[in-house]
């Protein structure tokens, strides 16, 4: 019987390579793993294709340089075959589009920054198909994310409070600010179809975090348990309280023996209306990323180890999404009590 599934992502994959400016004549590489799903790999080559590109599939040895499972967990490390081999980074390089179809990505890797240095567009994809189908990004996903990420460049300080106990400052001075749209369209782009957040990389932040149940731990991909306090102190956690998922972090932390785990990296909000919060509980964990509990609108996500922009290379990677935090850059309000604002106003006289 004749495998259909990726004409099933056809569609899909078109509407993709077209919002991130595929034109005819372009060069587009397929990066795949032997582990990567085969429907994507030919969806994106047929819509590839079909706009008139130049493809190639470029298949490489499996095998991450992070010392945790690769099950889709966000870290972006890399794969062992590529960072190794000039020929294959020569050949993204002279890439118009990479359509990144590994299961972990490269976006943590330092070498994906000279990639993008030459020019060429990155878009990575390993969620479920209805999660990218179902979060499939619109042009004018753009705008928003562009004037979240100015916000941030304007103000000097970001508070976040929650009813269960939040109470951090964060120091917005070169904190670097940007998003995640979606799709790759503009020269030396990277991007994560699904997505739609603001984020940035603060040097320092001070207060205290609090988990409650049902906020989300990533890469676990796991619901938080039990009320969990994370004291920070000049961007360190300092302090973990709490029961299992307290446990369960320290643990974490560690056994990753890793001079960085403890500390703050992306700080950030999403603002895709289209994710899950349930998405996590609805999907074995070697089926998503979690992009829907990361990028759902209203949402607080931060998280530790990598900070490109400090020198902090690392593999202890956490990402950590909150419901219900309001988040202020400076006085205005941009997320209240987990929802967004839609014109944000003054926090001094907003309703």
């Amino acid at each position: 019987m004749f495998d259909l599934r990726s004409a099933d992502l056809h569609d899909a994959f078109t509407r993709q390579l077209t919002l991130s400016k595929v034109v005819a004549g372009e060069h587009v590489v397929v990066l795949a793993e032997p582990t990567s799903r085969g429907d994507y790999v030919s969806a994106a080559f047929a819509a590839a294709r079909g706009l008139g590109a130049h493809v190639i599939v470029a298949t490489v040895p499996g095998g991450s340089p992070a010392p945790v499972p690769s099950t889709h967990t966000g870290a972006g490390p890399g794969l062992v075959s590529v960072l190794a081999d000039e020929a294959a980074q020569s050949l993204l390089r002279s890439a118009d589009l990479v359509v990144d179809l590994t299961r972990e990505g490269f976006i943590h890797a330092p070498l994906q920054e000279s990639i993008l240095a030459s020019g060429t567009r990155i878009v990575f994809v390993c969620d479920a198909p209805d999660v990218l189908i179902r979060n499939m990004p619109a042009e004018r996903d753009k705008d928003d994310v562009l004037a979240a990420a100015n916000m941030v460049r304007d103000a000097a300080v970001m508070t976040v409070t929650s009813p269960h106990g939040t109470r951090l400052t964060v120091d917005l001075a070169n904190c670097h600010p940007g998003f995640q749209t979606g799709f790759a369209d503009d020269p030396g782009r990277w991007d994560h179809w699904p997505s739609k957040m603001c984020l940035f990389w603060p040097q320092t932040a001070d207060g205290v975090i609090v988990l409650a149940p049902g906020d989300i731990l990533l890469p676990f991909k796991e619901f938080v348990r039990s009320r969990t306090v994370l004291h920070v102190r000049d961007g360190c956690l300092t302090d973990i309280e709490g029961g299992a998922d307290a446990d369960l972090l320290s643990m974490y932390m560690t056994d990753s023996e890793d001079k960085w785990a403890r500390y703050t990296s992306h700080m950030g909000w999403g603002l895709m209306r289209t994710a899950d919060w349930f998405a996590t509980e609805m999907y074995g964990k070697d089926e998503i990323m979690g992009m829907d509990a990361r990028a759902y609108a209203g949402n607080f996500l931060w998280s530790t180890g990598p900070h490109p922009f400090l020198g902090r290379d690392s593999y202890a990677h956490l990402d950590i999404a909150q419901r219900a935090h309001t988040i202020a850059l400076d006085d205005v309000v941009v997320v209240r009590d987990g929802r967004l604002v839609d014109h944000p106003v003054p926090a001094t006289t907003s309703q």
